[in-house]
């Protein structure tokens, strides 16, 4: 088999179908780049690892450049991908991928790609998604449930820790600094806790009695529709504030929730974690993270 002339035939059927078919032609570059990988991956086992630069330079020579080693390279690593069990989605682009290449493990990018997909991520957006560790930042429960292709819940998703953009000069911040950091960035705090999350009201004033009260944030889950009752915590993570917590949410399903929406859902915020308090006095509907400030 002539593999030099089949890899450069499907760039070149690659370069016709763009110019005639533009609205597809990321699905193009994708299915040719896969076939040339594929192609490539049977070359090197055919005559050994020099061959890709060979064809580089021929390939250079009769269409120009765009095809130097790297590139070939990065086309078999994508063949790869996909033979190991990568998802391709056809959203993304080539420039996509080329990052989503040099990821270590499947199940990684099989993560990054889906939330690429499913929120229009440009490709600085997923740079900034793999920068932040989102996947790491899942927990192990979690990440098997992706792996199964089972669904999680929402708060499943919201990742530990949560990260804030501190613009103090100091990390010793009250938890009224830390409601103000999270107001000054709030779309940036809403992409931290996950898919369907919007902005209420901070501070949301509920009367109990004859006492007033003040939830620190209120939030809604347009996915999961339900309100969100989010309290913050400068401290480790202690007994009381389920408590407290518990009589909010239940505040919101009582006088405020309607009966079409589902229960509220509680998420203390709190600067350590205390897995065994969290296992012996956590109730439904509540969860905890912890938060850094980067």
């Amino acid at each position: 088999m002539n593999y030099y002339n089949e890899i450069k035939n499907e760039l070149i059927n690659n370069e016709v179908y763009k110019k005639v078919k533009d609205y597809s032609k990321n699905r193009s570059d994708l299915m040719t780049y896969y076939n040339i990988g594929k192609l490539l991956s049977k070359a090197g086992k055919n005559y050994g690892e020099g061959i890709i630069k060979s064809y580089s330079n021929k390939l250079t020579m009769e269409l120009g450049k765009g095809y130097n080693t790297s590139s070939l390279k990065r086309m078999r690593q994508f063949y790869i991908m996909v033979q190991k069990g990568a998802t391709v989605w056809h959203q993304l682009s080539w420039s996509h991928y080329k990052i989503l290449i040099t990821l270590d493990s499947i199940d990684k990018i099989n993560y990054y790609a889906k939330i690429s997909s499913d929120n229009l991520y440009s490709v600085r957006q997923l740079q900034e998604r793999i920068k932040s560790k989102e996947y790491e930042r899942l927990d192990d429960k979690t990440k098997a449930m992706l792996i199964k292709k089972e669904e999680p819940k929402t708060e499943d998703l919201i990742k530990n820790p949560i990260l804030i953009k501190n613009t103090y000069d100091t990390n010793n911040i009250t938890e009224k600094m830390l409601g103000q950091l999270i107001l000054e960035q709030l779309p940036f705090f809403l992409e931290e806790l996950g898919l369907g999350f919007s902005f209420i009201k901070n501070e949301y004033k509920i009367k109990i009695g004859d006492r007033y009260y003040y939830i620190d944030f209120l939030l809604y889950n347009i996915k999961d529709n339900r309100y969100v009752v989010l309290e913050l915590k400068n401290a480790e993570l202690k007994k009381e504030y389920f408590g407290q917590i518990k009589t909010y949410m239940n505040y919101i399903d009582k006088n405020v929730k309607t009966p079409d929406q589902n229960p509220t859902l509680g998420i203390i915020l709190c600067k350590e974690d205390n897995k065994f308090i969290f296992e012996y006095v956590t109730g439904d509907n509540v969860i905890d993270r912890e938060y850094a400030l980067v």
